[in-house]
């Protein structure tokens, strides 16, 4: 009998390690879940949908660590100034550091996560392209601006961007600082007038 019992116990463990499911004749075993071979011990028993979202979570950090290999958007450089224009008053200047400097001059300040991809990716295209346009620090060279440009895109809003805006606080304008730095840059770039061509 005990050799019997025996047996029945080798045949019952076979089948539990070839198939993951217990003899049927075994009523009274207790019949484990199948497990795939990659699910993570902690996750196993869990509902679907939590396994799906742990895997979903998991690969966005593994492709964000990844991301942060690309190259572009890590060249934080700050050329030297060259010449800047021959501003109205400190105030005028003072203004358009606050709202322009970071994307149109060398004196960008890469703040920490200008390091973080994709929000890199950003800001080097964001700044690449601002000072391609017109850079207040590189006054001796071609710029593609003029008084009433900058006017316009002051008073209308969209420089500086509203993005940028909640990111930086200090760059929001009000209605005041707007009319003071159109009215100064008016008087700046009359004075002082861009090399056109850009």
């Amino acid at each position: 009998m005990i050799a019997a019992a025996i047996v029945t116990v080798q045949r019952l463990t076979a089948s539990v390690v070839s198939t993951g499911v217990p003899n049927q004749g075994n009523t009274d075993a207790q019949t484990p879940q199948p497990r795939h071979a990659l699910q993570v011990p902690y996750f196993a028993d869990r509902p679907r949908w939590q396994r799906r979202l742990a895997y979903v979570a998991l690969s966005a950090f593994g492709l964000f660590i990844l991301v942060q290999f690309v190259p572009y958007g890590h060249n934080h450089s700050n050329p030297r100034v060259t010449r800047e224009p021959k501003w109205d008053s400190p105030q005028t200047r003072s203004l358009a550091a606050r709202a322009c400097f970071d994307c149109h001059s060398n004196l960008t300040q890469w703040r920490w996560y200008s390091n973080v991809a994709p929000v890199s990716w950003l800001i080097q295209r964001d700044v690449d392209g601002g000072r391609a346009q017109f850079n207040f620090s590189e006054w001796d060279k071609p710029q593609d601006i003029s008084a009433g440009d900058l006017a316009e895109t002051i008073r209308g809003g969209s420089m500086p961007p509203w993005f940028y805006v909640i990111a930086h606080p200090n760059a929001k304008l009000d209605a005041a600082e707007k009319l003071a730095l159109t009215r100064g840059l008016a008087a700046t770039l009359a004075a002082s007038p861009p090399i056109g061509g850009g």
